[in-house]
């Protein structure tokens, strides 16, 4: 068969049409246009009520929501917040951007947070950003245990985690506040955007103003109930002329994009799971690679694959990708693609860059690969094959070479 297309995202739902159409015809973009119900609004409330949340602020990315995140955490000027060594370059750079430092800790060979390390360095810091890297939780009931503790808060970056829960709960709502993706790749796709829950009146009421709500424009933003409580109402009085406009707003366009798939969620996140782990048990047959197991208060929604290459050299690696890509799928190894975003000794924006051994280890043969929600069994199948058929080309020659 063909060679599955694991780049093309979900068609939006045919659902949109009628709300795009009135938006085009009435030119109403602007979130702060309509006395109430904007697109933007409703999409909101109906996320937070989604996730379960008070509150949600839609923006333009999740890097936008990280930053506001910070900001409205009212932080001391150069606080030190703490972050995996092990996520994208948007996630430091929000932290700059922000004016504060990134402190990083280690990342062990399941992707997720060296639970030592980030114990060691949390006695140093102001505040904490969890990345659910990949879709890939830590164990949040230490990690929270641990900053509840010393009273650090938690922010989580969730843009990959939609739909994840541990312990059933909605990853995104354990920390103070999680911040969420509609970048096209991501679960939901509105080409880009983001949007950030808390339960939090204060924090978002700050997030609210800085994200551009001038003047009195805070007024069309509602809890998820539609309702401005008395502590909402007080939050933005006392906030108001009191801090910067960073103009981080979603448009209307976007959020009506977003709003009829947020039914499409449960189905994705299921089939998502249910491609994710056919695919790891066929991998896991095989003696060079390696699907990390989950964590068991952890159900996952993912729309990519992760899997270690064990027993295999620089040049074995190198040679396992070229050998995947000749049959059609890019597999990317965080470690070793040039000028990887995901990799921290190219996040040269950062002052005294940490090493990171146990991290760098890791992401030198971690791989990747796009492994969409609508993919069916027989294209599961060919992905699987090509990977298994690529590494066996390379190992078993040397297998056979090593016995004889």
């Amino acid at each position: 068969m063909a060679l599955p297309d694991v780049y093309s995202s979900e068609p939006i739902p045919e659902s949109v049409r009628p709300e795009i159409e009135r938006l085009l015809q009435t030119a109403d973009l602007f979130r702060y246009t309509a006395p109430q119900d904007a697109p933007v609004a409703l999409l909101e409330q109906e996320f937070a009520e989604m996730l379960g949340t008070k509150y949600a602020l839609a923006v333009s990315s999740c890097s936008a929501a990280l930053f506001l995140s910070l900001k409205a955490l009212g932080l001391p000027k150069n606080a030190r917040v703490l972050i995996p060594g092990f996520t994208f370059a948007a996630v430091p750079s929000s932290v700059v951007h922000a004016d504060y430092q990134p402190v990083l800790c280690e990342v062990g060979e399941n992707y997720r947070i060296d639970l030592a390390d980030f114990e060691a360095k949390l006695g140093d810091v102001d505040a904490v950003i969890i990345s659910h890297m990949r879709g890939h939780t830590s164990d949040m009931d230490a990690i929270m245990a641990l900053c509840d503790a010393r009273d650090i808060p938690v922010i989580e970056d969730a843009a990959h985690s939609l739909g994840t829960t541990w312990n059933g709960q909605n990853i995104g709502t354990i920390g103070k506040v999680g911040c969420f993706s509609f970048q096209s790749y991501k679960l939901i796709n509105a080409g880009e955007g983001g949007i950030m829950v808390t339960d939090d009146a204060d924090l978002v009421a700050r997030a609210v103003i800085m994200s551009g709500a001038y003047e009195h424009n805070w007024q069309k933003h509602k809890s998820r109930t539609g309702d401005n409580s008395a502590e909402l109402e007080e939050a933005f009085a006392r906030w108001q002329n009191k801090l910067p406009l960073y103009n981080l707003r979603l448009g209307n366009m976007s959020a009506a994009l977003v709003r009829p798939q947020l039914a499409e969620v449960p189905r994705r996140v299921r089939d998502g799971r249910a491609n994710h782990d056919y695919v790891a048990a066929k991998l896991n047959e095989n003696a060079w690679m390696q699907v990390p197991e989950k964590l068991a208060p952890e159900e996952r929604a993912p729309d990519s694959i992760q899997f270690n290459l064990e027993g295999m050299d620089d040049a074995q690696i190198a040679a396992f990708q070229t050998a995947a890509q000749s049959r059609g799928i890019k597999v990317q190894v965080f470690g070793a693609s040039q000028d990887n975003a995901r990799a921290f000794w190219n996040w040269q924006f950062i002052e005294d860059l940490p090493e990171l051994p146990r991290t760098r280890a890791m992401l030198m043969r971690a791989c990747d690969v796009r492994l969409p929600a609508r993919l069916k069994q027989d294209e599961l199948d060919v992905i699987a094959g090509i990977l298994i058929a690529a590494v066996n080309d390379v190992m078993e020659p040397t297998q056979l070479a090593t016995a004889s």
